[in-house]
């Protein structure tokens, strides 16, 4: 996944409103108007937020007669969790050899420093 991509798809999840689409996206196709309807807000914020999500390319939208019914792309999101699970593999990596100098360092005893001093003091 490109840098910029996640970052569109990261930026699209950071909405509550957003994230409670996707999940209802997540039961099937809906439309804009399927999509408003537990929220407080306008049918113009509600497809900003559709705007947000197609751009990020977590959802598809297609016109069907006066309706938009929107769907959820599930190659973006296993993208953005694939993404996410190189990276704490990096990091578990990372944290693993940490915690084997610790354990190594710990190990050491005070004998094995004076042997690595110069001898001639």
């Amino acid at each position: 996944m490109i840098e910029h991509d996640v970052d569109a798809v990261f930026r699209a999840l950071s909405d509550p409103t957003r994230r409670a689409m996707l999940e209802r996206l997540d039961g099937g196709p809906a439309s804009v108007s399927v999509l408003a309807e537990p929220f407080d807000t306008t049918l113009t914020a509600i497809t900003q937020h559709v705007r947000v999500l197609e751009a990020a390319h977590l959802i598809d939208s297609t016109k069907r007669g006066r309706q938009r019914v929107c769907a959820l792309e599930r190659d973006t999101l296993g993208r953005a969790e694939k993404w996410l699970a190189d990276r704490r593999l990096a990091w578990d990596h990372r944290l693993d050899r940490l915690e084997q100098h610790l354990h190594d360092t710990e190990n050491d005893t005070p004998a094995d420093h004076d042997a690595t001093k110069d001898p001639e003091r």
